[in-house]
């Protein structure tokens, strides 16, 4: 059964951990050039893979001790929120336009970018924790992969809008609160438990 508050939880430390990175910008390069369906769903097919992978890592880890695992993922969500504070504006990558509009090499390249650009990023580190936190693989995945979805649909469709009206700092200054929080509760749990 899917939990909704687990499913919620990792929907929003997700979601505002992905909006400052680079995928998202090259999300929004990718769609003004090309159809934003074709660009979705190669971004979303990638998307998908990542999460499970994490889930997959986050599941494994369950099989040790709690308090372990609640002292682990602290310290990674520490180090995440400090990852996030301390990085600087990126840039726009350069992105290779694929020969013509065919939804195969316009979603093909989609999927390539955000496959490469996006393994062993934070936002999939941060999955596989809260997938050991909260032992629920199913809710810490779909949440997490609609946080994904939503980024790229964002950055796809609206992404100059968002950055407009939200500054990229304020943002990411959320993102990392919100990790610093999960990491502060999760230390505490190590100990308490």
């Amino acid at each position: 059964m899917i939990s909704f508050t687990v499913t919620a939880v990792v929907f929003g430390v997700v979601f505002l951990a992905e909006l400052p990175d680079k995928t998202a910008l090259a999300g929004l390069v990718l769609g003004t050039r090309y159809r934003a369906s074709y660009v979705f769903a190669g971004v979303a097919a990638a998307f998908a893979v990542h999460v499970a992978l994490a889930v997959a890592a986050g599941s494994v880890l369950t099989l040790l001790p709690q308090q372990i695992v609640h002292a682990v993922t602290g310290v990674l969500f520490l180090g995440g929120a400090a990852v996030l504070l301390m990085k600087q504006d990126e840039d726009e990558e350069e992105i290779r336009k694929p020969e013509n509009q065919s939804f195969w090499k316009v979603s093909g390249a989609g999927f390539m970018l955000i496959l490469v650009a996006e393994f062993g990023d934070l936002t999939q580190i941060m999955t596989a924790n809260l997938a050991a936190r909260y032992d629920d693989p199913l809710s810490v995945g779909l949440g997490a992969v609609l946080a994904l979805w939503a980024v790229a649909g964002l950055g796809i469709v609206g992404g100059k809008a968002l950055m407009r009206r939200v500054p990229l700092r304020l943002i990411t200054k959320v993102a990392a609160l919100l990790m610093l929080g999960l990491g502060v509760w999760s230390l505490w749990e190590a100990v308490a438990g």
